[in-house]
Formats: C-alpha cells, sequence, structure tokens
C-alpha cells in the first residue's frame, strides 16, 4: 500500500475494525483497540511448546491393554482426528481472510499471534499422534472420511467462499456482513462450541487420571482459544458499535441459525465419539452441554439463548478457569494472565 507525505496526524476516531484505511493500517499509535494490545501481550507472556510436556505415561497406557477401553481409544482417536486439521483451518481463516481486511494495527499485531499460536497447537496433535504410535495417515485424514468430521469441517470451510476471493473487499453493506459472518462463525462456531465440546473429552480422560499428558497439552491449548474467543467476540462487538447498520434483525436470525446448524452438527460428533458412553459421559449429556456452550456463546454477542440447557459437567468450569493452572514443569501453582479467561 502506498504512504502518502504529509504532516496531517492520524484521526484515532476514524480506526475501524474493517473500513478504516485512512487511519492508517501501519502505524499502531494512537491505539483504539485497546482489547487487541492487551490480548496480544497476555499471548506473549502465555506462550509454551508442546514438547515441554512428557508424554511417557501416555505411551505407557496406550501401549498397555489393561488401561483404557476400546471405546476410550475411540473416542480419543475421533476427538484427535478432529483437532488434527481444525487448528490449520482455523490458521489458514486467521491469515487468508481475518487479516487481509482488518483496519486496525493492534488487532492485525494479535492475528499475527493467533496464527502462530495455531501452528503451535497443529505441532501439539502431531507430537501426541507420533508419541503414542497412532497412524497418522488414519488421524490426519479423519476430516475428510469420517462423516461426523468432515460435515463440521465443510460447513466451516463454505463461509470462505467469496471472502478469500481476491477480488473480496469491505466496504459495502452485503460485504461486511459477510466478513462479520465470517468472524461469527469461526469465532463462534468453530472456536466457542466445535472446539469446546472436543475440550470436555479430553477432560474427562484426565479426570480418571488417563492420557494426562495429552490431556495437558490440551488444557494449555483451551487456554489460548479461550483467547481467540474472546478476542473474536470482541471484534464482532466492536464492528456491532462502529457499523451498527449491520446488525439488522434478519442478519441477527441469520447468525442464530447458523449456531443452530452448528450445534446440529455437533450433535453428530457426540454420537461418533460416545457409542456407548465413557466416564459417565454419554452422547444425551454431552448433547446438553453444546446446547449450554452454545446458549453462552449467543449472550456475548447479544443474540438470545436458543436451548436454555444446564451444564452437566460442572467440572468443566474448573477446567475454563486458567487464571491458575498447574505448572507442569515444577511442582507449584503458576498464576499466568487472566485475558486467557473465557467470561461465561
Amino acid at each position: 500500500m502506498p504512504i502518502t507525505k504529509t504532516l496531517e496526524r492520524i484521526n484515532i476516531n476514524n480506526r475501524r475494525i474493517i473500513n478504516g484505511a485512512d487511519a492508517d493500517v501501519i502505524q499502531l499509535y494512537p491505539m483504539k483497540h485497546a482489547f487487541a494490545w492487551t490480548a496480544y501481550n497476555v499471548g506473549n507472556s502465555n506462550h509454551w511448546l508442546p514438547t515441554e510436556i512428557t508424554m511417557q505415561n501416555d505411551i505407557e497406557q496406550w501401549k498397555s491393554r489393561d488401561v483404557l477401553t476400546d471405546d476410550e481409544r475411540k473416542a480419543l482417536k475421533t476427538v484427535l482426528g478432529f483437532f488434527t486439521t481444525a487448528d490449520s483451518i482455523a490458521a489458514n481463516n486467521v491469515v487468508l481472510a481475518f487479516y487481509r481486511h482488518v483496519t486496525s494495527p493492534e488487532c492485525r499485531m494479535y492475528l499475527l499471534r493467533q496464527g502462530y499460536e495455531e501452528a503451535i497447537h497443529t505441532h501439539s496433535y502431531q507430537y501426541i499422534v507420533e508419541s503414542l504410535g497412532l497412524d497418522e495417515g488414519e488421524l490426519f485424514n479423519m476430516y475428510r472420511e469420517v462423516d461426523a468430521i468432515y460435515n463440521k469441517d465443510a460447513f466451516i470451510l463454505s463461509f470462505n467462499e467469496g471472502i478469500m476471493d481476491p477480488h473480496f473487499k469491505t466496504g459495502t453493506l452485503e460485504s461486511d456482513q459477510k466478513f462479520l459472518e465470517n468472524i461469527i462463525v469461526f469465532s463462534i462456531i468453530m472456536e466457542g462450541i466445535f472446539f469446546y465440546s472436543s475440550f470436555a473429552v479430553m477432560f474427562g480422560f484426565q479426570r480418571q487420571n488417563k492420557m494426562v499428558g495429552s490431556a495437558e497439552q490440551i488444557q494449555y491449548i483451551m487456554r489460548d482459544e479461550s483467547q481467540h474467543l474472546n478476542f473474536g467476540i470482541n471484534m464482532i462487538n466492536t464492528i456491532k458499535e462502529e457499523q451498527p447498520e449491520l446488525w439488522t434483525n434478519d442478519f441477527q436470525d441469520h447468525i442464530i441459525k447458523l449456531v443452530r446448524q452448528g450445534t446440529e452438527l455437533e450433535y453428530t460428533f457426540a454420537r461418533e465419539v460416545f457409542p456407548k458412553g465413557i466416564f459417565g459421559m454419554n452422547e444425551e449429556n454431552f448433547k446438553q452441554y453444546i446446547e449450554y456452550i452454545a446458549d453462552r456463546r449467543l449472550v456475548r454477542i447479544g443474540l438470545p439463548e436458543q436451548y436454555h440447557s444446564t451444564n452437566p459437567f460442572p467440572w468443566m468450569s474448573e477446567a475454563i478457569d486458567l487464571n491458575k493452572e498447574k505448572n507442569f514443569f515444577e511442582t507449584r501453582v503458576t498464576e499466568y494472565s487472566v485475558g486467557g479467561t473465557l467470561e461465561w
């Protein structure tokens, strides 16, 4: 983008999440969207790498025929099958869709951090798969071979059609709503519903003292994803404030319909994960949990609850409280930056 020589300073009031190029996308200060800068610094403070977590006990448990049941093995592999490519899909959207159209420099800063974290998550799944000696071809191809995973990913990716077109530009009511729709689908449905139901499965293992190395990595990932979700929600709500004309009644109804579609897809995934049930978790209470978190996401962006379900897994609230987490390399509790906490 060319620059113009001028003595005129940036007017922060002209800065927007989108359609704010006149306020200079290169110059970080003056800063308007402080939530993005906070998220960026929290992400830096919470940096981690999967190889810092030992997988020895997981390897021994996976090799043993006495620790995990066949149903537990199927559940673990199915969840990993979803995770292995989900973060790559999210990263592609951050880099190829969000970043290109966002005109807030501080939001762009965090998007770069988020993209890197998605790469770390994909590394983590590869580390788990490789450590356990799983069939990499089987796990990494599940998104194309297992209907319950394929249908979720195909649904999410369908919202990239158009927005990744090199000729797509924001600046009209239609294109801006298309961009806002994309953020909502990826933040609220992909990261806020699809990811969290799978997190619950992994913490089910952790509660039984099974596959704790894998679960500990997932807990770090959930801390990052909580921040991604909060950032996405902040972007959504800020766009609503900056461009209220986008938030029409028809558009709100459309978003509610999409969230309900995503919730239905997650029901199907629950049946794939829990054909019989494990750890007191089954298709029915998993369905209730999906509805519970879907309502929480809707409320955060100013839309009404659809299901009015209660949380069947109260222990997930403890896992989601990420102000304190075990330091897995020492035997003490470490305070982490509070920006990673998901607001319910």
